[in-house]
């Protein structure tokens, strides 16, 4: 298993490109006060969820920045609804209760790229002039058709037959990690590598919260404290501590 693994860094490497490309359009519709959609089924739609989810407590971004949906609703976020991913018109059901518009863009996620969830889902969008993009694991699939940027990342057989959770699975969440991590990164989510808007919503980010303070502005960690608590996010200490500077 661990020698097939080392196969999938080079399978994302050949895809940086088209990353690149879809990263650019999502930012801009972002910017413009658009939002990300991904849409998937099975272990393709729980990724999805996950780096939705994992948004709003690492860059402080409201919820409805990136949304996450997967066929069969968040049941199957924990057990498997294998018929939900038949349905060709149930993606669209679903994001029409999120009022999906032209301004925002749309991620299908899907190992084989012949999931009729997410293939439904990207047509009815390309009818109502929304960008769309894929991850997929095959070439030229007829999700990789239907959209306009897709993504492939050619990982070859699985160690057991057929199991898209293991290469597949990890080479899709890699790349949802560039596609999300990068967008932050260009939206100003992100001071160098420092999560400056994280959520403060345990004692461990806290300290790292206050660590960052103290490493930016050379204070000592009683006062990096105070003020984080105060402003409520290391950014906001930050940017006040530089006003006060420069009066």
């Amino acid at each position: 298993m661990n020698v097939e693994d080392k196969t999938v860094p080079n399978a994302l490497e050949k895809a940086v490109p088209s990353i690149e490309k879809l990263v650019d359009v999502i930012y801009d519709k972002m910017k413009a006060g658009g939002r990300l959609f991904y849409i998937g089924a099975g272990t393709s739609g729980r990724l999805g969820v996950l780096d939705a989810s994992e948004c709003p407590p690492t860059y402080g971004v409201p919820d409805d920045w990136v949304i996450g949906l997967i066929a069969g609703g968040d049941f199957a976020l924990r057990k498997a609804v294998e018929n939900a991913e038949d349905d060709t018109e149930l993606a669209w059901e679903d994001l029409k209760k999120y009022n999906i518009s032209e301004n925002d863009v749309l991620v299908g996620i899907a190992a084989s790229g012949t999931t009729p969830y997410v293939i439904g889902g990207v047509k009815k969008a390309k009818e109502h002039n929304i960008l769309t993009g894929c991850v997929t694991c095959n070439l030229d699939s007829p999700l990789s058709l239907e959209v306009d940027y897709p993504i492939e990342l050619v990982v070859g057989p699985e160690f057991i037959t057929g199991s898209t959770r293991m290469k597949a699975g990890t080479a899709q969440k890699l790349a949802l990690n560039m596609i999300s991590t990068t967008v932050m990164i260009k939206l100003g989510r992100v001071k160098g590598n420092k999560m400056v808007n994280m959520q403060l919503s345990n004692k461990k980010l806290v300290k790292r919260g206050v660590k960052m303070i103290v490493d930016e502005l050379g204070i000592d960690e009683k006062t990096a404290k105070s003020l984080l608590l105060k402003h409520k996010s290391v950014r906001n200490v930050i940017n006040e501590f530089n006003i006060i500077s420069n009066e």
